[in-house]
């Protein structure tokens, strides 16, 4: 027990260690880049520092398996080089012992950084991207020329501009009946959301065309029924990547009731579930590593080796989403799978140490 919580507190505290070390580096990396707008309508230091601060959330979540690896590797390397490993050892502490107390550690570290990536980092995320549209006096989204296009069920609606506020600019709604043929062309100046589907559309021309004849009406104001809400209005905000499991999810059922591709949020979706599982994988592959003494390789090396091994799963799992987008893999494969294959890496490394 006592040398458990002495593990336990090494590890936690050289985990949190890189931890600030990477966040303070990127979010030194992302005031660099954020300072080449500086000046862009409104976007002064005070919002760039800002959004600096608003978006360090993110990259907890997206930093907690490599910070997770290198913390272990520098605590697990600075135990073996003081023979502190090696009287675990032969005190008792086998690798199997070893393992469930790197499991336990690290599933702390998965709930946080799962609560993180689901409540804190998305909000954040959210917060971050309408400071800068709205201090840079940019429009959220404009796809094509003609704007941005949605299909609503039996109607497709075409959006000039989405304002950071969500506000509509340019609202076009073209209702189809079940033959498709079209029965009426819809024209709002603006749009705004009002509640439960409900948005509140102001200026607007209507065009209906009956079985004999073509109706035009203007009306200073309409209510508009539609699936389109802020929430999915954030998908232009926040990349699918950096949105919630439940948004995500609420996305997808939208994609699936409208009959259009849904992988890419698939993988995104899966991703956020099985990526915080990568932390215990981490650790459990930093472990190997404290089982070669001194003359094989010192704490710096052993801190280069987890920095290159984090690097390349961070790159793999951005490679085979890619991959598994472009071949049309099954969405959970595609995203589990840099994962199982990293279990299998620590594994392997593991038998092979006790083998000798």
């Amino acid at each position: 027990m006592i040398l458990r919580r002495y593990l336990m507190r090494e590890i936690g505290i050289s985990t949190l260690l890189v931890f600030a070390a990477l966040l303070t580096l990127f979010a030194f990396f992302d005031l660099i880049h954020e300072l080449s707008d500086l000046g862009v309508g409104d976007y002064r230091l005070p919002q760039i520092f800002l959004y600096v601060l608003l978006t360090v959330p993110g990259h907890v979540y997206e930093l907690a398996p490599i910070a997770a690896l290198i913390g272990s590797l520098f605590a697990l390397a600075q135990l073996a080089s003081g023979s502190e490993f090696t009287v675990m050892r032969v005190s008792g502490m086998s690798a199997p012992r070893m393992v469930a107390t790197l499991a336990q550690i690290g599933l702390v570290v998965v709930v946080a950084t799962f609560l993180f990536g689901e409540f804190i980092g998305p909000a954040s995320e959210r917060a971050a991207q309408q400071l800068r549209l709205q201090s840079t006096s940019a429009i959220v989204a404009q796809e094509f020329r003609s704007g941005l296009w949605v299909k609503d069920e039996m109607s497709f609606v075409n959006v000039m501009q989405v304002l950071p506020d969500t506000t509509l600019l340019g609202v076009n709604i073209y209702q189809f009946d079940p033959q498709y043929r079209l029965r009426s062309i819809s024209y709002a100046q603006e749009g705004r959301y009002v509640a439960q589907n409900q948005w509140h559309l102001r200026d607007v021309v209507q065009t209906r065309f009956d079985s004999e004849r073509t109706a035009v009406e203007s009306l200073p104001e309409m209510q508009w029924n539609s699936v389109l809400t802020p929430d999915l209005l954030t998908v232009l905000l926040v990349m699918p990547e950096q949105m919630s499991v439940t948004g995500l999810y609420a996305y997808i059922e939208h994609l699936r009731d409208n009959h259009m591709k849904t992988l890419r949020y698939e993988i995104a979706m899966w991703s956020k579930l099985t990526y915080p599982l990568a932390i215990l994988v981490m650790m459990v592959l930093a472990l190997p590593f404290a089982y070669h003494q001194q003359r094989a390789g010192g704490v710096g090396t052993k801190i280069f080796a987890g920095i290159i091994l984090g690097l390349v799963f961070h790159l793999s799992n951005r490679l085979f989403a890619h991959i598994g987008l472009l071949n049309e893999w099954p969405a959970l494969f595609s995203a589990a799978l840099p994962t199982l294959l990293f279990s299998g890496l620590a594994l392997g490394l593991l038998w092979r140490v006790e083998r000798r």
